[in-house]
């Protein structure tokens, strides 16, 4: 498949939405809509034998979820590890001794080219969390393992990257 043309449909300072015209090798033509938004990174702060959730508000969505700290890297910031910690530190106020990066998946590769960096964060020291605007209503909990996994397997924590990086970080 080849691209014949490109536009922006849409664009802020966290997204670009992008519609690529293309031909398919038999000639066919197609339309991709799709959204263009820099990677992010996930932690799991797991130390022994507790872990560190946050819940927060999903606009999107307009609920509140349960999920691992998390963070988008704008354009041209920062490396994944340095951004894994700077979240870990802004939501939870935790340090990590130790980050084990454990893969990079994408979040939905039919609609966003968005991919995540998933950390295992250990060797935890508590300090002062430097929240946004945006994340003022946002609440930090210690779980067990065993909360966490039955969290998982009750449907508690439904974001999808949460529940994969938990099967990582665990397996």
């Amino acid at each position: 498949m080849r691209i014949v043309s490109t536009r922006t449909v849409y664009e802020n300072r966290w997204m670009r939405v992008r519609e690529d015209r293309t031909e398919h090798a038999d000639g066919t033509p197609g339309l991709y809509g799709f959204i263009e938004k820099g990677p992010s990174a996930l932690i799991v702060p797991l130390d022994a034998g507790h872990v560190w959730l946050v819940e927060q508000y999903r606009h999107p969505v307009k609920e509140r979820f349960w999920e691992f700290p998390q963070g988008a890297i704008e354009a041209g910031e920062i490396a994944p590890e340095a951004l894994a910690r700077r979240e870990l530190a802004e939501e939870t106020g935790l340090r990590a001794a130790r980050l084990d990066h454990l893969g990079r998946l994408h979040f939905a590769y039919g609609i966003s080219d968005q991919a995540v960096d998933i950390f295992r964060a250990s060797g935890l020291e508590p300090g002062e969390q430097a929240l946004e605007a945006t994340e003022q209503d946002l609440i930090v909990r210690r779980f067990t393992v065993e909360e966490v996994d039955a969290m998982v397997r009750e449907n508690v924590i439904r974001d999808a990257a949460s529940v994969a990086a938990w099967h990582l970080a665990t397996r």
